[in-house]
């Protein structure tokens, strides 16, 4: 997400912060519109194999280890919920983990990063790009002033893309990779209203699936609690578990990619 895009996203929680009557107090179970925007520390753990072109098999790398990512980043963070009716609802989910780091490389054994071979002491430049995008329909089967608690069909867009490079006066070695699909989920989100000013509100799905030549699966898990600082206007503190794992033998797009991220996330609420 970019700069441009961060501050948009905030002018419009801020527009519709104050454009919600501030004395008009209703239960969080009963919000029509949520607009949450935040920033999350992501602690990520990453191991990814690439393939080459006619199948043969990559060597498995530790990105955060013999790669040099970053194991530890703050990235922003989207979410959007739209109720239609009383029980309905849509939620949209946006996170990204882009990372890009250099490091001499020190393992024992040449690694096959795809076509290429990277020697031990070459100095490879690595990108590694993690885009989730979320699209949940709810149904409330539970739905009080102090609870409610809803099914949840998803479809998750996942997009990775990995890149390797090696550029010195004598050498110029360049191999990526992406994946991307659609991938549907089921789950469920909970609130909890603990009082007037706080609350609790949780969310969980998982995917496992296993179609031709694609193995894998998606779990997202949040809980968050909630101070309501205005009636529209909340502060949050909460805790975030991505796991992905994906095994493609594809042509031309073989390999396998390992994360998990997880970590606090601080953000803020406008609803009404």
């Amino acid at each position: 997400m970019t700069k441009n895009a961060i501050y948009v996203l905030a002018s419009v929680l801020a527009l519709a912060a104050g454009l919600a009557r501030a004395d008009d107090y209703i239960s969080p179970t009963e919000e029509r519109v949520r607009l949450s925007l935040g920033i999350m520390q992501t602690k990520a753990k990453t191991t990814l194999r690439v393939d080459t072109d006619a199948g043969a098999p990559g060597t498995v790398v530790d990105g955060e280890g013999e790669l040099g990512l970053d194991n530890s980043r703050i990235e922003p963070k989207f979410q959007a919920m739209v109720r239609v009716g009383e029980d309905n609802r849509l939620r949209f989910d946006y996170f990204t983990l882009d990372r890009s780091d250099q490091k001499t490389l020190a393992t024992a054994q040449p690694i096959e990063f795809g076509n290429v071979t990277l020697q031990p002491g070459y100095p490879v430049q690595t990108d590694l790009n993690l885009e989730l995008i979320g699209i949940t329909y709810g149904y409330s089967f539970v739905h009080r002033q102090n609870l409610e608690i809803a099914g949840t069909l998803g479809v998750n867009i996942v997009d990775i893309s990995a890149r390797a490079r090696v550029q010195t006066q004598t050498l110029n070695l360049d191999q990526s990779e992406d994946l991307a699909g659609p991938y549907p989920a089921l789950g469920i989100d909970a609130t909890w209203v603990l009082s007037r000013r706080f609350y609790l509100d949780g969310r969980a799905q998982y995917l496992r699936v296993s179609v031709s030549d694609l193995n894998g699966s998606l779990g997202v898990y949040e809980l968050d609690a909630l101070y309501r600082f205005r009636p529209n206007v909340s502060f949050a503190l909460g805790y975030d578990l991505v796991r992905v794992r994906l095994a493609s033998s594809q042509s031309n797009q073989s390999g396998q990619f390992e994360f998990d991220g997880r970590g606090p996330e601080l953000f803020v609420r406008v609803a009404f």
